[in-house]
Order: C-alpha cells, then structure tokens, then sequence
C-alpha cells in the first residue's frame, strides 16, 4: 500500500523528534505504512568538518544564525529524492498563527518537509530559496522548532484517512467545524458527588445529539467567542445560541440579587 503522507523534518535533535512521534496513533500509522515520517540530522549536511550549523549574524546583534548552506543542502537532498520540488515549511514565530484549517489544507498535499529552526534565526536567503510558507503555532518564542513541527506533523497526520479508525474521530472535535467540543464523561456515573448529566444516559441519540450541539455553542461563547464569528453556523445553531445568551443573561441578574 502507498504511503498517503510523508513528512520529513529536518532538525538537530533527530531522535528526540522521531522517538515521539512513533508512539501511539502516529506509530501504529506508520508501522501499516500509511503514513511515514523520517528525521534529518541537518548537520550531516554541513561542509564544515566541526559539523558547524551556525555563526555570528552580519551586522552584530545577539546570538548566533543558522546558516544556508547546510540547511539547502538537507533540503535539496530530499527534494532531489522525492523527484520535485516537495512543499516546504519553515517552524518561525514570524509565521501565520497556524489553525486546523491549515491541517486540513495540508493533510492534502502528501508529502511536506518542516524545517526546526534553532538559535536566533534562520538566514534570510535560504528561507527565499526554498521556504513556501512560516508558520507559528502561537505568539511566543520557544528554545527551536522541534515541539511545533510535531505539532503540525501530529495535527495533519491525524487527517490521514486509515490513522484514525473513523473519521469522527476528529470532525467532532474541537475547532474542526470551527467551535469548541462539548463536555465529555466517562465511567463512574458519579465522581466525588459529581453525576454525568441525564441526557447522556437516556439512550435518545438525537436529544443527546442536540444536547452537544448546545454544549459546544455554549463552550465557544464563553471560552472563544471571537470564533463563532468565522464558525458555520445553522439557523437551529443562531436559535439555540440566542437561548443561550438570554439564559446566561438571566443566571447573571440572579447572582446580582444574591
């Protein structure tokens, strides 16, 4: 069977990147060759014989920049393997804000390189050369792009058709149709005092179906609402949301007479 993603990283902590991801979910997809990720060591790539990735910016400044040269060189070793230019990431917290609808967009792709910047930077000309798009999974600065490439290789792979055993498994989580996910409950039925809600142990899927629906309108109101204004909403969801609203409303003039 043909491998329907493959992601390769090009990092310097191969290991630690690819030891996390062939666990769980992702392992098993692998192991049934559905999807493959593989780990460069961009210092195998370097001319330099002290393996040296990195030197002192032009123009002076703090810290030291990752140079072009072994990292081209990675890049165009993979390209050249995969026999066309293969779509490339750069991991940068001067990237877009990354969003499932970006996981979606590239679960489609089939093939990416995600690149772990490290230092202070990346030189500029090879980002010209061979970067498509930066990404940023948030606006804060880690120590490299290690933790947001498994995120993004994580996030998209899960896509995949065949690595999650249905695809429910995702459409109903959250930010997938661009709200938060409802409250979920498992065994005991009660938890120090806490009972999982009755509509839950009724048995009538479509009440429960409705239920969720609320819960989930509810959640992203409270918690995010700046994304019901791109959400695709109903004109059940508008009605049940103006409910909500008008109940929340209510429950806070009842605190205020307290």
């Amino acid at each position: 069977m043909a491998v329907s993603m493959h992601i390769d990283i090009m990092t310097l902590f191969p290991d630690a990147v690819e030891n996390m991801l062939r666990t769980s979910i992702l392992g098993r997809a692998q192991e049934r060759n559905i999807i493959r990720i593989e780990c460069h060591q961009i210092r195998d790539y370097t001319t330099n014989k002290q393996k040296q990735v990195d030197d002192y910016p032009y123009g002076g400044g703090m810290g030291m920049i990752m140079q072009a040269q072994p990292l081209h060189a990675c890049w165009k070793y993979l390209c050249d393997r995969s026999g066309y230019r293969v779509h490339t990431i750069l991991m940068s917290p001067q990237g877009k804000t990354y969003h499932q609808e970006d996981a979606k967009r590239l679960s489609n792709l089939g093939r990416l390189i995600l690149v772990c910047g490290h230092y202070e930077g990346v030189d500029e000309r090879f980002i010209e050369e061979c970067v498509d798009e930066e990404i940023s999974i948030g606006d804060f600065v880690l120590t490299g792009g290690e933790i947001p490439a498994m995120a993004v290789a994580d996030s998209v792979c899960r896509l995949v058709p065949g690595v999650l055993k249905d695809e429910s498994c995702f459409t109903e989580e959250s930010h997938w149709n661009g709200l938060l996910e409802y409250p979920q409950y498992s065994r005991p039925e009660i938890w120090e005092g806490r009972r999982v809600p009755e509509i839950l142990l009724s048995g009538h899927h479509a009440n429960i179906a409705k239920w969720r629906r609320r819960q989930s309108l509810k959640r992203t109101l409270l918690r995010r609402p700046d994304m019901l204004e791109t959400a695709r909403l109903s004109e059940q969801d508008l009605k049940l949301l103006d409910e909500i609203k008008a109940e929340i409303e209510n429950e806070g003039k009842g605190e205020g007479l307290q």
